[in-house]
């Protein structure tokens, strides 16, 4: 009895093999005849009324994240490559690895069809990446460097409990983004990126960037000691202050201007501004905008936490005020009615320029660095550096003994000399720029003889001053002979004049 029960309990393995190849085999039949026999619709709605009803039994909620959304990058997708990048599991088994030419690290990233559980806050959030067959397509890449086909669609699938949906909207996602926004900050390239005068197929001027890998530092800028503190200082109190800009209704942007003779080091202060900031540069030649439109165009492209520079504004380009533009406009019709052949050209207008600096345009973007330069302040338009457009002004003065102090570290590696009192004497007898004296300190290793051949430029460079000088003053002595010789050949014809009469 006992034996003839276990057989009757006993499942034969052939047996179940036999029915599932059966199940298969009439399910495969079945969707061959639906194909067949049922419109797409009637068939689309099975699929759902089907899909629905499994779901009904499932905990687990997946959301889909694209690589792309329309022309542009999903934010989400790329934050959480980076996030996954930092999280990588003996789990997985397959990996992405990559390298720009430009970059000097390597990135990694999870392959297709791998799988990266992640807890956060007690959650399991499950990960995947999935790649599906599409039409090959052509797009340019983001920088513009050039095009690229695709014949794949990919995303990333988060799969977690549907109870959790809130955490994960709310929480967990946001705080992917803000971790790969300051990963990026971290390892970012600086750029400088320039105006592209070169029509690209949208017929529009754009940016082109090189890597910016300027040295400079607030400790090898040859100025004033309280100067680079005052602006240290200024930049990290804008960089706290996100939530004081918003309360009091300004734009959150900051705007320096630096003037100065040539070779004060104007240059070099922005190099270290960017460095110290970890912002890119974007060098603004208005001689190549030929419109407010133009212009506009560019300034909304910039990118947030970045450092806007306009170089020699007082004479990069003629700004022209309304009135002034309608007038030439007026000038530039009546002149094409008579056959004139001179084309109207559109021109940056002051308010324009003004507009986007500092109206409603400039909102259009956080922590943005705007920064002036010039050669000569009174040159310029005062409601161009009225405080709200260029709020601190920092004079780029000659070499001082501290930027002589620096620039002697800078070059020799030194902190005390002899010479170092007879130089600081000269300086305050001799205007030199810091480019002149890091020019003759560049000449010699040698401490002594880079300091001895700095003390005999001086005694060149005051000589040179002074021969100026007299030169200067001879030129009004002629001046003043000239005048006083005219007013008395003048007198002497008013005295003839008035004996004939």
């Amino acid at each position: 009895m006992p034996s003839s029960s276990t057989k009757r309990k006993t499942i034969n393995p052939q047996t179940v093999i036999s029915t599932v190849g059966s199940i298969a085999a009439a399910a495969m039949l079945i969707r061959s005849l639906s194909r067949q026999y049922l419109p797409p619709e009637f068939r689309n709605h099975i699929y759902l009324h089907f899909r629905s009803f499994i779901n009904k039994f499932s905990t687990q909620l997946t959301m889909v994240i694209y690589e792309h959304e329309g022309f542009n990058d999903n934010e989400i997708y790329t934050a959480t490559q980076l996030y996954l990048a930092d999280r990588i599991s003996p789990d997985i088994h397959h990996l992405k690895v990559t390298k720009n030419p430009n970059e000097q690290h390597i990135n990694v990233a999870i392959e297709i069809n791998e799988e990266y559980t992640d807890i956060y806050n007690g959650v399991n959030f499950c990960w995947s990446l999935v790649s599906k067959k599409n039409p090959t397509r052509e797009f340019y890449t983001h920088d513009d460097n050039g095009r690229s086909t695709r014949s794949d669609l990919r995303s990333l699938h988060l799969t977690f409990h549907w109870k959790h949906k809130d955490l994960a909207l709310h929480d967990y996602l946001p705080y992917i983004i803000n971790y790969a926004k300051a990963k990026k900050q971290n390892v970012k390239i600086l750029k400088l990126f320039t105006v592209d005068k070169k029509v690209n197929y949208a017929r529009t001027v754009t940016w082109t960037s090189v890597n910016l890998d300027h040295p400079a530092s607030f400790e090898t800028v040859a100025m004033d000691t309280g100067v680079k503190e005052m602006v240290m200082e200024d930049l990290d109190r804008f960089l706290e202050r996100r939530e004081y800009y918003r309360r009091v209704g300004k734009a959150w942007k900051r705007g320096y201007l630096l003037y100065g003779p040539p070779g004060t080091g104007k240059s070099s202060l922005i190099a270290a501004m960017a460095n110290y900031l970890n912002f890119d540069v974007y060098d603004l030649e208005l001689s190549d905008v030929k419109s407010n439109s133009e212009l506009r165009r560019l300034l909304v492209a910039t990118a947030n936490r970045s450092i806007l520079v306009v170089e020699d504004i007082d004479c990069s380009v003629e700004l022209h005020d309304r009135e002034e533009v309608e007038a030439e406009k007026a000038v530039a019709r009546r002149s094409s009615k008579h056959g004139s052949k001179d084309e109207e050209r559109p021109k940056i207008t002051l308010s324009g320029f003004l507009n986007y600096i500092d109206g409603l345009w400039s909102s259009c973007g956080d922590e943005r660095i705007i920064i002036f330069t010039t050669n000569r302040k009174d040159k310029l338009d005062p409601a161009l550096i009225r405080p709200g457009r260029m709020d601190v002004h920092i004079h780029m003065s000659y070499c001082t003994p501290s930027g002589f102090r620096v620039l002697a570290s800078n070059y020799l590696n030194i902190t005390e000399h002899e010479h170092f009192e007879e130089i600081e004497n000269l300086l305050s007898e001799v205007d030199v720029t810091p480019a002149e004296v890091a020019e003759q300190l560049l000449k010699n290793n040698d401490p002594d003889a880079a300091l001895c051949g700095l003390i005999e430029f001086f005694d060149v460079k005051k000589k040179e001053l002074e021969a100026i000088a007299r030169l200067k003053e001879e030129k009004a002595a002629r001046k003043k002979e000239r005048k006083e010789k005219k007013q008395q050949e003048d007198e002497l014809k008013k005295q003839q004049e008035d004996g004939t009469n």
